[in-house]
């Protein structure tokens, strides 16, 4: 293994009295034991970052760092790194909610842990058949899926929300990578975490 030991968040925001903690999980690789590098895949979640913290000043944004690229089953390593990261707000900022965005395998991890946290909003999330929707048990979640992806299934988050208590959207004309309509995604985004914040002061 070739992983960095531990993972790391790169943090923007209040470091104290912050509303809410926006964490980003990025996109990897369905097996890959390589330290994980600040690639396209890491860079794609900081517009997101740089969005929220223009329309929420009083949100923490961390992006994730995780110890390796590839989700590595059994191991699931993304899911443990994003636990961590968890577990570090609830150290740094007790009591405070926890929002998880997360992209591809990102989305994926962050479905995983949706009972852990006050909401998820997966992008284009690698859902595979077997998915156990069961976990999810808590907070606000939110899927939204490219049409023209390619690379994961649109029609894979459409039964996963069917299946739960999760909202589904569909962005027109948009691949995987999240590009073509980037405004899209971003006002995606902010929505979820603006409705996320309103439902938690009783809004």
């Amino acid at each position: 293994m070739t992983g960095v030991s531990e993972p790391s968040v790169v943090t923007t925001g209040p470091s104290s009295g912050a509303a809410a903690v926006v964490v980003l999980l990025p996109g990897g690789k369905a097996d890959s034991f390589v330290s994980y590098r600040r690639g396209l895949a890491y860079l794609r979640m900081v517009p997101f970052g740089w969005a929220v913290r223009r329309k929420f000043p009083g949100i923490a944004v961390w992006r994730l760092r995780y110890r390796y690229r590839g989700w590595n089953e059994p191991h699931r390593h993304p899911v443990a790194d994003a636990e961590w990261a968890i577990r570090e707000a609830a150290t740094r900022l007790p009591g405070v909610p926890v929002l998880l965005v997360g992209h591809s395998m990102g989305g994926r991890t962050a479905l995983r842990l949706s009972s852990r946290v006050a909401g998820v909003c997966a992008l284009a999330p690698w859902i595979e058949p077997n998915e156990p929707f069961s976990e999810q048990t808590a907070g606000t979640v939110v899927l939204a899926h490219g049409d023209q992806d390619r690379i994961t299934d649109p029609a894979m988050s459409a039964r996963y929300a069917a299946s739960t208590d999760a909202s589904f959207i569909l962005v027109a004309g948009e691949g995987h990578a999240m590009l073509r309509r980037s405004r899209e995604w971003t006002r995606i985004v902010l929505e979820f975490v603006g409705t996320v914040g309103r439902s938690l002061a009783g809004g």
